[in-house]
């Protein structure tokens, strides 16, 4: 075609001609296997985990994936088909969590300008902080030693039942900080959690989990409402675990339920745990302590861990992570509707009592979502 007379048309074809050219030289990049640094607001989202062929229900690694082809780090058919490209997450987070520290493993075209690329094609709530080389067999999932989860919750959600709370003023006291921490303190070492997650016998041996440390934060105010931060180490946590230990916690310093219930839950009676709102927990970070040790320091590859990005992350659950908690608090209630429910279980009740308390107690915050992570709930 002859070229117009102000040469647009030629600095078309150019252009077309680059872009071309830079995926010849994509295609010619040979993949390599890397982890990626995510953080991610979950709200609005059905989890972490992509299910593929179904657009019925939006996901953080439907957009990670349409990224990744769009920016040329991978060809379109491992989007199809993630087993192509050797994709692991290293903690599936369900309906609405959100995570300022999650790892995925995967092998990837090693592009220019890499981070900055797969970022242009994001939404500005989900980036991707950090990238680092790992050994050709790495899988975040299984190379995982622990994750830490936070859980940011209204303080008033800690005020006794007989007392007449007005949310906003409420400011939670000394004295029950080191209550709910004693509580907090109890789970720590290694239980049987049968009764903190569905479909776990009380015999079932992955029921068993081991905790490293968890504790309640000092109270901070944001938009007049006092919130606090509960932070929670493990090796790996089955559906529902958390909220549910934290749920049990509220009832007891709430006094629906007396302190002996905790020892109670870890027996092989059927105790009914309430399960706290999908609201506020985040996944924090993910740890490699024995990756690092046999791998971080051999002149090869980089320790997995992220000191320089700490600030970033910082960043994010201000601009993010944390306004989308409190706003949603704000304008739907999930902590004062679920605090509603509480009176509605019998904690002194057999198995057949929870099963009936169950069918009545089903509300909204069971769809809320959930802390799914670890082998069992992915």
């Amino acid at each position: 075609e002859r070229p117009e007379e102000n040469g647009h048309q030629s600095k078309r074809l150019k252009r077309e001609g680059d872009e071309e050219d830079a995926e010849d030289q994509n295609k010619k990049l040979p993949k390599r296997k890397i982890v990626l640094l995510m953080a991610y607001s979950g709200k609005g989202y059905h989890g972490m985990q992509r299910n593929v062929g179904s657009s019925q229900f939006k996901t953080i690694e439907d957009d990670l994936v349409s990224a990744l082809v769009q920016s040329g780090c991978i060809p379109e058919n491992h989007g199809e088909d993630m087993k192509k490209m050797s994709f692991q997450r290293c903690a599936r987070t369900d309906k609405g969590v959100s995570a300022a520290g999650q790892i995925v493993s995967l092998k990837v075209r090693l592009i220019d300008d890499i981070l900055e690329k797969i970022n242009n094609h994001l939404p500005s709530h989900i980036r991707i902080l950090g990238l680092k080389r790992v050994t050709g067999g790495f899988n975040s999932k299984n190379k995982c030693d622990a994750r830490t989860y936070s859980y940011m919750l209204p303080t008033f959600a800690f005020a006794h039942k007989d007392h007449d709370v007005q949310e906003e003023v409420y400011r939670l006291d000394k004295g029950t900080l080191e209550r709910v921490n004693k509580l907090l303190a109890c789970y720590k070492g290694t239980h049987n959690f049968h009764n903190f997650t569905s479909q776990k016998g009380p015999r079932d041996p992955s029921a068993k989990r081991y905790i490293m440390e968890m504790y309640c934060g000092e109270p901070f105010v944001r938009d007049n409402m006092e919130f606090a931060v509960i932070k929670v180490k493990g090796q790996s946590f089955m559906m529902h675990q958390i909220r549910k230990m934290i749920g049990l916690v509220i009832a007891i310093v709430k006094g629906y339920a007396a302190e002996s219930i905790m020892e109670r839950s870890w027996g092989e009676e059927k105790v009914d745990v309430p399960k706290a709102p999908g609201l506020g927990l985040v996944l924090e970070r993910v740890h490699f302590e024995k990756y690092n040790r046999r791998f971080g320091n051999d002149g090869l590859h980089e320790p997995l861990e992220w000191t320089e990005e700490e600030e970033k992350i910082a960043v994010f659950k201000e601009q993010y992570i944390y306004p989308t908690i409190i706003n949603t608090e704000r304008e739907e209630k999930s902590m004062v509707n679920w605090l509603n429910t509480l009176s509605i279980h019998d904690f002194s009740s057999s198995a057949v009592g929870i099963q009936a308390n169950n069918k009545n107690s089903k509300n909204s915050s069971d769809l809320e979502g959930s802390d799914g992570c670890g082998d069992d709930s992915d």
